[in-house]
């Protein structure tokens, strides 16, 4: 059976995606009073972390579908989700520092949020070390799963780190009281790029599964032509 979503679509949607947020963010998107130019690296680290938390939650369920039922696609999926969320989290931990510097005069401050978010993404690298190293690939996929749920504790304390503590932020932009909130322009900004990144997250783990699936068929045929051989 064909499939109904061919991923030619998939890469022409994404492209369509990222153009528009780009022309939202440069050309529709006005400019902020306090920080000027430069609050439009918020419509680029905004969506990141968000798509990195989702990636997070993401390897959540799928390890626990894993250990649960022993279901090889949740695996892979864990997998292929947090090669995809460690991009994001480190566009996070890139475009935040450039934020930082005009912003408050310092590449980086020790905020509660921003520490969080970097403990995230070490996550993502704990994460990827033991699916890299662990020849087993059993234990590898058990002790992934392990961290994959304890570590969705960091995603709950990084989203409630702004009400929790005091910040660099005193509230959240988005559902954050009676007076937070963006310009309306601003927010469709904000939230068609973050459209488009989650565009472009489907489409990377999306390809990251197939070539998960073609590695897998590759083994096989590997182990058919040694079993042949051995025969012969």
């Amino acid at each position: 059976m064909k499939n109904k979503f061919p991923i030619s679509v998939h890469l022409a949607l994404t492209f369509v995606g990222l153009c528009v947020a780009l022309y939202m963010i440069f050309l529709y998107a006005p400019e902020e009073m306090t920080m000027g130019e430069v609050q439009r690296i918020f419509y680029i680290h905004v969506p990141s972390a968000w798509t990195a938390l989702l990636g997070f939650v993401i390897i959540f369920i799928s390890s626990i579908i894993y250990l649960w039922k022993r279901s090889r696609f949740a695996d892979e999926l864990a997998s292929a989700t947090a090669e995809v969320g460690f991009i994001f989290c480190t566009c996070v931990l890139v475009t935040g520092p450039l934020w930082a510097k005009p912003a408050w005069g310092i590449w980086w401050t020790w905020d509660a949020r921003l520490t969080l978010t970097f403990l995230l993404w070490l996550l993502y690298v704990a994460y990827l070390m033991l699916r890299s190293y662990i020849i087993n690939p059993g234990r590898a996929a058990n002790l992934s799963a392990v961290v994959g749920i304890i570590g969705f504790v960091d995603v709950i304390i990084d989203y409630m780190a702004i009400r929790w503590w005091r910040t660099q932020h005193p509230q959240p932009v988005i559902l954050g009281g009676p007076n937070s909130g963006l310009d309306p322009r601003m927010l469709a900004t904000l939230l068609v790029s973050w459209g488009a990144f989650l565009i472009l997250f489907s489409l990377l783990v999306r390809v990251r599964l197939r070539l998960a699936q073609m590695r897998r068929e590759l083994g096989d045929i590997r182990h058919v032509l040694a079993f042949k051989a051995s025969e012969d």
